[in-house]
């Protein structure tokens, strides 16, 4: 599996970007940030336009977080928790309490989570799989999923144009390495204080209701 996907992002292209994107958002582990980042340094060297990345990126991870959400919505938990304690589970390096942890903050912030839980790692590609199961309005879970991944995808882009103007191609992969745990603990807080928000505007519409 490792090297077939190596393989992939070694011959990237629109259709390569989609696809593996798709992947990302179902339980395969595919690290978006070694898709996305170095399609949109290629993109830099004139190889591709930088928003069709961002178009294809962005419409494979809703492809992947719809077959999530089909998957949360028609087999439910007890088949979705037998699939992450076996051994393919395993091999996608899923097990149950990292289910029941997206899960748990899916319950915490409802709906938003399918936003916002895009932007979280560990949460982001499994985020789906709780809206399935609580039935969420599918096209509210794609308009959310869509937004979460699009600003997702328009960040790993830029890093990946910006860093176009001083490494080398050799040296791309280590340095989003480097930059994507700065850019993992900026969206964590961007994601607490757009919580927060929401949460003060509950709060003061029910007062105002009360």
């Amino acid at each position: 599996m490792t090297e077939i996907l190596n393989q992939a992002l070694e011959n990237l292209n629109y259709g390569m970007v989609w696809f593996l994107m798709l992947l990302e958002s179902t339980v395969i582990p595919v690290p978006s940030e070694l898709v996305v980042a170095p399609a949109a340094f290629n993109a830099a060297d004139g190889a591709f336009n930088i928003w069709l990345i961002i178009l294809f990126a962005t419409i494979g991870a809703d492809c992947g977080a719809t077959i999530n959400y089909i998957a949360g919505y028609y087999l439910g938990r007890p088949i979705i928790y037998k699939f992450a304690n076996s051994k393919w589970g395993k091999m996608c390096l899923l097990n149950q309490k990292k289910v029941e942890q997206a899960e748990k903050y899916f319950d915490d912030h409802g709906a938003i989570a399918t936003i916002s839980g895009r932007l979280v790692p560990g949460i982001r590609h499994l985020i789906s799989i709780p809206a399935g199961l609580a039935r969420m309005n599918y096209w509210r879970f794609l308009l959310f999923t869509t937004l979460g991944a699009g600003v997702w995808n328009c960040i790993l882009a830029g890093l990946g144009w910006w860093l176009h103007t001083f490494v080398t191609k050799d040296e791309l992969n280590m340095k989003i390495e480097e930059y994507s745990e700065y850019i993992k603990y900026s969206i964590i807080l961007i994601v607490i204080l757009v919580i927060c928000f929401f949460l003060i505007k509950h709060i003061i519409k029910k007062k105002k209701q009360g």
